[in-house]
């Protein structure tokens, strides 16, 4: 036997104990989280430093704080996710307990990510704890020395067999995947999302998969390109332009390029000073693999900005690309690096279709005063997600699900969507043996009067809570009605 089935088998085993089903355990387990996070901020810290050559404010800027930020809003409304939702009945299932009940999947593979390592690999973990499930935790071999703190230190806060780290690399991965999980949630390349799909189809074990893609951003020539460019600028470049959501390419009118190549220029001069090599907030390129990917896709396009390198430290500088085309080497993949092209289109409409001619996005970002230009590419486009005159935001806001469309991912994550994506939501409808002469129009012999009765019945929606409030206003109204009657006596 596997250590990975061996640590599967371990999983479930302490799953199937029912452990996990009270609340108070899924608090407990989240409060050691945080604890972990809160009591291990340098090591963690010192890893991503190691790793992606990270500052220790920017680890706990995009890292640490908004799994803390989860974590707190799982504990505080867990009650309320995890009860009986009731919902709309008709008039046939009227006197019945009709609701939907959430209860865990089971036992949950968690696959994260090397771009950010804690973030990705943890959030799920979180919903996957609040939901009752076990899980299996996969950090990335590629982020080395974040997986060797999170296997060395989160057993020490997090239940061992319920919480186990799994590392190593694609053979130790592939392991893991022969075995039945009930559910795996994958963050990283479609490539792999393709793999990890398969693999999950042979148990018919559902998915959730992060991935990425090249999410435009389109620049109205009218809007304010100074505030515009800023933005873009720290969306693009922060982790060294290694984020799923960070703007791959800009689509702008021929007329503002030169404007929008300066004010970027000016923007990575006050970000990253005259020389970012140097500078302790802009990181480096993961490993020499994908030093040597990312600049690879430079060839053939014109440097507007930037282009500096050093392959010794795997560093690569903040750099513009203009008068790029969709046959260039840099438009055929995902960049995830610091280089930002620049294509030329006549406006609005032909960005649009210039984004509906390719793979859905994970995000469209637009910048525009014009409401209603906003307005027709979130009606005229798909994506994971639409942000306008700001970049990546829209990943802190817990009540947005976080997730892709078509290539860019399936399923969705954050606050309560964690949750509901790592928990059955179980349809339960508990009826009373009596009134049977209601119930007799659907047993045989089936006649037109029963149809008819059954017509009624099933089809006239009943909102029970709007109900019980207009008996509420007629109980008061009838309450007033006698008040003002003996008043005026």
């Amino acid at each position: 036997m596997s250590r990975e089935q061996t640590v599967v088998q371990r999983a479930r085993k302490s799953f199937q104990t029912g452990k996990t089903k009270p609340l108070e355990y899924r608090i407990h387990q989240l409060k050691s989280l945080l604890r972990f996070i809160s009591e291990r901020r340098r090591d963690i810290a010192d890893a991503v430093k190691r790793d992606l050559g990270k500052s220790e404010h920017g680890t706990e800027l995009f890292e640490t704080l908004g799994l803390e930020g989860e974590i707190k809003l799982a504990i505080e409304n867990l009650a309320e996710w995890a009860a009986p939702r009731p919902v709309q009945k008709n008039l046939l299932t009227i006197a019945d307990e009709v609701y939907v009940q959430p209860e865990p999947l089971g036992v949950v593979l968690i696959i994260g990510a090397w771009n950010y390592p804690w973030a990705v690999t943890l959030q799920p973990l979180v919903g996957a704890i609040a939901a009752g499930n076990a899980g299996i935790i996969k950090p990335s071999e590629v982020s080395s020395h974040s997986a060797k703190v999170m296997e060395e230190l989160l057993p020490l806060y997090l239940d061992k067999d319920l919480y186990p780290v799994v590392t190593g690399g694609v053979s130790e991965t592939q392991e893991l995947l022969k075995q039945r999980f009930d559910h795996i949630f994958y963050t990283g390349s479609s490539t792999v999302g393709k793999l990890v799909m398969e693999a999950a189809a042979k148990h018919l074990t559902p998915v959730t998969l992060e991935l990425g893609g090249k999410s435009p951003c389109y620049i109205d020539k009218n809007c304010d390109i100074s505030v515009a460019c800023r933005r873009i600028t720290w969306g693009k470049f922060v982790n060294c332009g290694q984020t799923c959501i960070a703007p791959d390419y800009i689509l702008c009118e021929s007329s503002i390029q030169s404007q929008v190549v300066e004010e970027i220029k000016k923007c990575i001069k006050e970000f990253y000073t005259d020389n970012p090599k140097s500078f302790e907030d802009y990181g480096r390129i993961i490993n020499q693999r994908h030093y040597k990917r990312v600049m690879a896709l430079m060839e053939g396009s014109t440097v507007a900005v930037g282009g500096d390198s050093d392959e010794s430290q795997c560093y690569i500088a903040p750099t513009v690309l203009k008068d790029v085309t969709s046959e260039s080497k840099v438009m055929k993949e995902e960049i995830f690096g610091p280089l930002l092209p620049i294509i030329t289109v006549s406006g609005v409409e032909e960005a649009i279709q210039f984004i509906n001619e390719r793979e859905k996005p994970l995000v469209v970002y637009v910048f525009s005063h014009d409401n209603k230009l906003i307005k027709r590419v979130i009606a005229e486009t798909s994506s994971g997600a639409l942000l306008a005159n700001d970049c990546l935001v829209h990943f802190t806001v817990s009540a947005l699900p976080f997730g892709g469309v078509g290539n860019s991912g399936m399923g969705c994550y954050h606050g309560q969507h964690s949750f509901d994506q790592l928990s059955h939501l179980r349809s339960c409808l508990i009826k009373q043996l009596k009134m049977e002469g209601v119930n007799s129009m659907r047993y045989p012999p089936h006649t037109a009067k029963k149809l008819g009765w059954a017509r009624f019945l099933l089809l006239k929606q009943v909102n029970v809570g709007r109900l019980r409030n207009v008996a509420l206003l007629a109980i008061l109204a009838g309450l007033a009605a006698f008040i003002v009657q003996r008043f005026l006596r």
